[in-house]
C-alpha cells in the first residue's frame, strides 16, 4: 500500500499507511491553517516547547506522543527520533518515520542534521522558510547533500501564515525547481523517482 502524504500548514504532515497515521508538529489555529478534524495513531513533535509546532489537542484518536530522541514502534510505525539544534540554540528533534517500508525524515526546525542519519531517507520534509529555521539557500544546500528521493518544502509564507516567513519562490529559485503544486501524493518503493525530486504539496 502506498503512503498518501498530505500537507497540513507549517510543519504539519499527514502520513497516512496501511498501519496508521503519523501527524507530525501540529500547527494551532493562531498559526492560520485549519487542520480539521484530524485522528492518528502517532504524532512527532520536533518542537515541543514551542505552541505553534506541537498543538497536539488538536489531533484525535488517543495518539501515543513522540517529542524527545529515541527509537519507537507503534503498531508496525517505526520513529527514531534524533536530536539537533534549531537557530536560537534550543532542542529541535529531528524523527524518520518508516510507513510501509517508506522513510519519511521530517526536519522539525532544525538548524543543522545529522546528514549520515538522513542518508538512506526517502522522503525529505524540509523548512525552506528562514526565519525560525533554515534559510532558503542553506535548505536547498543541505537537500542536495542528503539526497532523498523526493523532497517537499514546509515552513515558508503560505495561506494565512501568521509568521514571518519567505515565499517558497526563495527557496525554488535555489533550486532551479518549478514543480505544480498538487493536494497530495502517494508514494510506494516501486514508484520512488530515481533522482531527487522536489515536490510542493498545497496546504489542505
Amino acid at each position: 500500500m502506498p503512503v498518501e502524504i498530505t500537507y497540513l500548514g507549517r510543519n504539519c504532515f499527514r502520513l497516512k499507511g496501511r498501519d496508521g497515521i503519523v501527524i507530525t508538529d501540529p500547527c494551532p489555529p493562531e498559526s492560520g491553517f485549519t487542520l480539521g478534524k484530524q485522528t492518528a495513531e502517532v504524532v512527532t513533535m520536533s518542537r515541543r516547547v514551542d505552541p505553534g509546532y506541537s498543538w497536539s489537542e488538536g489531533i484525535g484518536g488517543n495518539p501515543v506522543l513522540l517529542d524527545a530522541p529515541g527509537e519507537y514502534e507503534i503498531g508496525g510505525i517505526l520513529v527514531t527520533g534524533i536530536a539537533t539544534r534549531a537557530i536560537d540554540g534550543s532542542r529541535n528533534v529531528v524523527f524518520i518515520s518508516e510507513i510501509d517500508g517508506i522513510r519519511v525524515g521530517h526536519l522539525g526546525l532544525t538548524a543543522t542534521a545529522a546528514i549520515d542519519d538522513l542518508k538512506d531517507v526517502d522522503v525529505l520534509l524540509l523548512p525552506v522558510g528562514g526565519s525560525n529555521a533554515l534559510a532558503p539557500n542553506l535548505a536547498a544546500d543541505l537537500m542536495t547533500k542528503i539526497e532523498p528521493r523526493i523532497a517537499i518544502p514546509m515552513n515558508y509564507k503560505a495561506g494565512g501564515e501568521t509568521l514571518p516567513l519567505e515565499p517558497l519562490e526563495s527557496f525554488l529559485k535555489e533550486t532551479g525547481n518549478r514543480p505544480e503544486p498538487l493536494p497530495r501524493i502517494s508514494v510506494s518503493r516501486s514508484g520512488l523517482p530515481s533522482d531527487l525530486t522536489v515536490m510542493i504539496l498545497e496546504p489542505k
